[in-house]
């Protein structure tokens, strides 16, 4: 009789239309990485060591920086709470939606929310969570977990969501993806407005200074992290940079692995609650630091794991994920467990227990195709063959050949282990098996490249085992001369993969570039993402462009900034061309002025902060955004932005990178979710 895993398995693999949506996924999703870091100043192994060091110090000294942070956090205003186990979190956050009386809670995507399962909690106490990542959202209307740490609907087709949408909030039936979009925005609106409370992830905390990073591409994040008064962060303890250097590294690579961009649209940096004199963004930021398992985790052979920062590249490179999918992720007994693939299923036996989940560890081919894509340089299938040996709790040593007792190994494939290992330790022995196994190949296949076994062993229900050759290949290459004879009878030594420098200083400045190439460079990649850029040189003319833009869309009425944040005159200027102005959130306006502390040439961002007469939402709810930016304020890359005072000190600091958008059905890019579809910068070359 099958387990629940291999049930889940056979059901994956019998499902063609399961089959077709992973590999699209995956080979868009690769061909989008490598097109990527393809475009980084240094080669992409340079920063993988470079991220290795700095995710291997911060766990090494986890203590140190968790306290730094939490220390600094307070100091910002953040209310800081801490949670041994998931329901210990799970109690802190009803406790505080209870004091709130809170009833709609909207929700951007969070791992430590699946894996806390905060949603059931909530709704068993009477409260309504809508999750707003459109995946999310429609995996949730299916009553289904996430099928993929980035992309949670990947195993649907547009016709399921078209029925899904179609039965669930009684539309027509449609299977156009920009409709369905639409659908989703006009829904989720309602709800985001009227949320008592939003409750987010954290993709890393900064501990030099207290700062939530979270990483967006819809507008979701922001929205649930703005508008409703009070904000909850949940975020596990590991995920922490000691300095804004270090996430720029992490921000650097983490889009690039997951969905193929320089910088997703949305980088928020929060640093504290709304400040005196703020328009808007919440009264109250809370703040959910979860261990739930981390710190053992942390003391055992599996700790490398922590270093995972969820960009989903090991699940798209891996064979298995891409023939099974998240949903085939499942334990001993049939429980679910939120992290899939590679890194699931190292993570899932080292937090949520071995007799469970370390089952999963055997769906591997151990290829390595999950450590090459790892950002972090994460030695993947060395912890995978600590998961299968039993090396998971942290009082067990390494390099042993044991099988403990209550291991999941069973005992036929322990004596097999260790047959291999007298095998393989006696460079006789080992060459006698090879030239045996050849012979038995020849006699079982002798016209075939491939040996079929039996379905009972598991290889037979998928995949062919490769025939073993005759000769082994050490004599091969001695015949043609590639080896003398000493290397080919010497015995074969292991070689061990150099240990990342622990040097995590950051690189030195770019040299000086001219404001032109800055210019140049910024038009160049906002335009690629599809937004415009339009120069001018005096605030009449801007006024002038602004004005004609706003006619082209039909527009008379503006969500904007107050006028000590833009440049001096353009307001009153505005205003002579009979545009109207609002400086309070309207959620009917249909396009948003603001201006820009900065950009970032090399990716296309624009640097928001919040502040007295920011209106934060001006560049979030309205159709369309615009932002005045001075050329002079171009700067080179992510890190040297992160350099700035103000930075440190806003309450908020918003990264945008082009319109809001979303491939969550079928892969297929929409523009124009939940944030603005059209972002227009205009880049004013003047000193006014």
């Amino acid at each position: 009789m099958h387990s629940p895993f291999h049930a889940r398995i056979h059901r994956s693999l019998s499902n063609p239309s399961l089959q077709a949506a992973l590999d699209g996924n995956a080979e868009r999703r690769l061909n989008a990485r490598q097109a990527a870091f393809a475009s980084l100043p240094d080669d992409l192994q340079t920063y993988r060591r470079r991220a290795h060091a700095v995710r291997a110090e911060t766990i090494a000294r986890l203590d140190h920086y968790l306290q730094l942070f939490i220390s600094n956090a307070r100091a910002d205003g953040l209310e800081v709470h801490h949670a041994e186990t998931g329901e210990q979190a799970v109690q802190i956050v009803l406790e505080i939606a209870q004091r709130h009386k809170a009833q709609l809670i909207s929700k951007s995507k969070t791992m430590i929310g699946e894996e806390i399962e905060i949603n059931h909690a909530l709704e068993a106490a009477g409260m309504q969570v809508v999750e707003t990542d459109l995946g999310e959202y429609i995996v949730q209307l299916r009553h289904e977990p996430p099928a993929h740490i980035i992309t949670p609907a990947v195993h649907l087709s547009r016709a399921d969501v078209g029925r899904t949408f179609q039965e669930k909030l009684g539309v027509p039936y449609t299977d156009d993806i920009p409709t369905l979009t639409a659908i989703a925005r006009r829904v989720l609106r309602q709800t985001f407005l009227n949320s008592d409370i939003g409750i987010s992830g954290v993709n890393f905390g900064v501990a030099e200074c207290g700062t939530l990073c979270l990483l967006t591409n819809e507008g979701n994040g922001r929205m649930v992290t703005t508008l409703p008064p009070v904000h909850i962060a949940l975020m596990g303890i590991e995920r922490l940079v000691p300095t804004l250097e270090d996430l720029a590294l992490m921000v650097e690579l983490l889009p690039r692995s997951a969905t193929g961009q320089k910088l997703t649209v949305y980088t928020s940096l929060m640093n504290s609650p709304r400040r005196p004199g703020e328009p808007d963004g919440p009264l109250e930021r809370h703040l959910v630091l979860v261990d739930n398992g981390r710190s053992a985790m942390r003391r055992s052979p599996l700790a490398e794991a922590l270093y995972c920062i969820r960009c989903g590249a090991c699940l798209n490179a891996c064979p298995v994920f891409r023939e099974l999918g998240g949903h085939a992720y499942v334990g001993a007994t049939g429980k679910t467990t939120p992290y899939p693939g590679p890194i699931g299923s190292v993570i899932s036996a080292g937090l949520f227990g071995e007799p469970e989940f370390s089952v999963l560890a055997r769906a591997t081919s151990l290829c390595g195709a999950c450590q090459e894509a790892c950002p972090v340089d994460i030695d993947l299938p060395k912890l995978l063959l600590r998961v299968r040996a039993g090396l998971v709790q942290p009082e067990y040593a390494l390099g042993t050949l044991t099988v403990r007792h209550g291991s999941h190994i069973p005992w036929y494939e322990g004596w097999g282990l260790r047959l291999f290992t007298w095998l393989a330790t006696s460079p006789t022995r080992f060459s006698f098996a090879q030239r045996s196994l050849g012979v038995v190949g020849r006699v079982l296949a002798p016209k075939s490249a491939w040996l079929r076994l039996p379905a009972a062993s598991g290889w037979g229900l998928s995949r062919d085992l490769i025939k073993p050759p005759v000769r082994p290949l050490r004599d091969w290459m001695a015949q043609q001369g590639r080896l003398t004879r000493q290397e080919a009878t010497a015995p074969t030594t292991r070689v061990e993969a150099a240990s990342p420098s622990s040097d995590i200083t950051p690189q030195p400045h770019q040299a000086n570039i001219p404001a032109d190439q800055l210019l140049a460079r910024f038009v160049q990649e906002l335009t690629a993402l599809g937004g415009q850029v339009t120069a001018c040189s005096s605030v009449p003319q801007l006024a002038i462009q602004i004005a004609d833009l706003l006619r082209s869309h039909d527009i008379d009425t503006l969500l904007s900034w107050e006028s000590g944040n833009m440049p001096a005159g353009l307001l009153a200027e505005l205003q002579a061309h009979d545009i109207q102005l609002r400086f309070a959130a309207d959620p009917q306006i249909r396009a948003g002025l603001t201006g820009a502390l900065a950009a970032v040439a090399e990716s296309g961002t624009l640097v928001l902060p919040a502040g007295p007469g920011r209106l934060q939402v001006a560049s979030l709810l309205p159709e369309v955004h615009i932002a005045v930016l001075r050329t002079a304020d171009i700067l080179p890359t992510l890190a040297e932005v992160l350099r700035l005072d103000t930075i440190r000190q806003a309450s908020v600091t918003t990264l945008i990178t082009g319109p809001s958008r979303t491939a969550d059905i079928e892969m297929t890019l929409t523009i124009g979710v939940h944030g603005p579809g059209e972002v227009h910068v205009f880049c004013l070359d003047s000193e006014e």
